[in-house]
């Protein structure tokens, strides 16, 4: 069987400007980057802004597993298909990060036949807006630390305090050994600080870049980010050390989305790369208003499970955008449901009908999340070989006549846009029928809400917990929040994607527990506050075997080992 990266150079490509010409776009609209890759140009984005919008189509999953769901392969199949049945979907994606690129999963765009093209470019460096953000990030924090250096007065007369500097550097890799640092060693640095590293798609940057509808909000935003505080007590911004325009500067063509195309043709608009576990895990407001004003459809997804990717997206991204999906698909497997029911990952080849009763439950509670949001639902159920015809037909049934959502069979990784026409047709019905998304569409806390109430309506709503639990440190952070008068932003849960808990290991669909928030971080340009659950970490190690270990360049220069 042929592999991700040899279907994708099998594939004949269409020119960029032929993909833009078939969404009405001429070729001044686009600023090509190669034959198959364009930035859209300002004007364009602005134009488009004056258009009737599609309807949103949010394409979701159970929590991840090490057996894989295809989530990213189902939104580029179900746009495949929907353009095939004569529905015009435009495709909006997040860029992929060179940490899970090199690290554990992998390449992010796609399999099999839904991929988007090129897969290489798309996979590693791209058009450079992930390094443009990493730049912009880190000129900030060497901007902070020369205001130390030069003892530099803040807008209330009093210098930068070091010890209060919160603002750490990113690099887009996946590197433990960065998680905590010194910095200021060597002749004329001092003073010595404790800090670090994140990687780069957990940087309020890449969330402000992705939120912000255009240069001027972009720049507002920048300057509104907290770093630290003076030696009188007063917060400094970035506006306050006078990084924010060069930062905009940095960031000017990285706000431009990316056009590309699916193996079949589809139009994707590929933008931003937010993780949903320590971010809000959604492509950029841009590209998703550009995919609404050129598409009937746009086809996007918000990363790992419904509980994390799908959550942050009403409450973060729809409520910063004034957006309300109109159709909500969750991605399934049976491997997925199996492993969730507690089957070892070795034996998710086997029937076990035990274990596919326990990973019902799981797919149950997203159904049930999405609807409490008020979005119709439908279910894809993702096919493998190893499945049985009897496996399948029990989910399938299972959606049907217990949980009331039709689910439906997907092969769009083998057979491309034919193997997701029965799931397009199901989603086009249900957003038709979806007349007025925005009346339907219900958040599960107001605007303005207290962040502990926030926390506490997703933590019991979305993940069962019976209730949330504050460390020491994360109750002074949120009075200090309350006192500023800045405890009314929305919470952005940072947890394993893995379970409904916080700890990883824990599957199924577990009720009751304790949720621990060990800190609360105020990302004030994004316009979010961070909660942070158990152990998760900003910036994610390598596995024992990473991904790096297998790729290599063969004999004619060509990449191997992608995926």
């Amino acid at each position: 069987m042929a592999s991700d990266i040899e279907i994708a150079r099998a594939a004949t490509l269409r020119p960029i400007r032929d993909i833009a010409a078939g969404l009405g776009l001429p070729e001044t609209a686009i600023e090509p980057h190669g034959h198959h890759i364009a930035k859209l140009s300002a004007a364009t984005l602005a134009e488009l802004r004056t258009r009737t919008p599609g309807k949103l189509v949010l394409v979701t999953a159970v929590n991840p597993t090490p057996a894989g769901e295809g989530k990213t392969t189902t939104t580029i199949g179900l746009a495949d298909a929907l353009n095939a049945i004569g529905r015009r979907a435009v495709i909006a994606l997040r860029e992929p990060s060179l940490g899970p690129v090199f690290g554990r999963k992998g390449g992010a765009t796609g399999g099999g036949q839904a991929q988007v093209l090129p897969m290489e470019k798309i996979n590693l460096h791209f058009t450079g807006d992930f390094h443009a953000i990493t730049a912009a990030h880190n000129l900030l924090a060497a901007m902070i630390d020369n205001a130390v250096h030069f003892n530099t007065p803040m807008p209330s007369g009093a210098p930068i305090n070091p010890r209060t500097i919160s603002w750490k550097r990113v690099m887009d890799m996946n590197d433990r050994a960065l998680r905590q640092i010194v910095a200021g060693m060597g002749s004329g640095n001092h003073p010595l600080r404790e800090t670090g590293f994140d990687i780069t798609v957990a940087s309020e940057v890449m969330a402000i870049l992705c939120l912000a509808d255009d240069v001027t909000d972009l720049q507002a935003r920048l300057a509104r980010i907290r770093v630290a505080k003076d030696t009188a007590g007063n917060a400094v911004t970035a506006g306050d050390i006078g990084a924010a325009g060069a930062m905009a500067a940095l960031l000017l063509d990285a706000m431009q989305p990316n056009l590309v195309q699916t193996i079949h043709g589809s139009p994707a608009l590929i933008h931003g790369g937010p993780f949903a576990n320590i971010a809000h895990g959604c492509n950029s407001v841009i590209a998703t208003r550009v995919a609404l004003a050129l598409g009937e459809f746009a086809v996007t997804e918000a990363g790992f499970g419904a509980d994390l990717g799908a959550e942050k997206f009403a409450h973060i991204k729809c409520r910063s955008a004034g957006l309300a999906p109109a159709v909500a698909v969750v991605v399934a497997t049976v491997r997925a449901l199996k492993y969730h029911g507690g089957m070892a990952l070795a034996d998710l080849g086997k029937p076990d009908t035990h274990a596919m009763h326990g990973g019902l439950e799981v797919l149950a509670r997203h159904v049930e999340n999405l609807q409490s949001l008020g979005l119709p639902v439908a279910v894809a159920i993702n096919a493998f070989t190893s499945d049985t015809a009897e496996e399948q037909a029990a989910v399938l049934a299972h959606c049907r006549d217990v949980l009331g959502v039709e689910a439906h069979l997907c092969r769009h990784w083998a057979d491309g846009p034919a193997g997701a026409e029965e799931l397009a047709r199901a989603v086009a019905a249900l957003a038709d029928a979806n007349e007025d998304p925005h009346a339907r569409f219900t958040p599960l806390y107001a605007t303005g809400t207290d962040v502990f109430d926030a926390l506490t309506t997703v933590a019991t709503r979305i993940h069962r917990a019976a209730h949330v639990t504050l460390s020491p440190a994360a109750h002074k952070q949120l009075a200090a929040l309350r006192h500023e008068g800045l405890a009314n932003l929305p919470v952005c849960l940072a947890k394993t994607p893995y379970s409904f808990t916080a700890d990883e290991k824990v599957r199924g669909a577990v009720f009751g527990h304790d949720l621990p928030i060990r800190e609360l971080r105020l990302a004030a340009g994004a316009g979010f506050i961070v909660a942070l659950a158990g152990e998760i970490a900003t910036m994610p190690g390598l596995p024992k075997a990473p991904s790096a270990l297998g790729i290599h360049l063969d004999t004619q220069g060509r990449i191997e080992g992608l995926s």
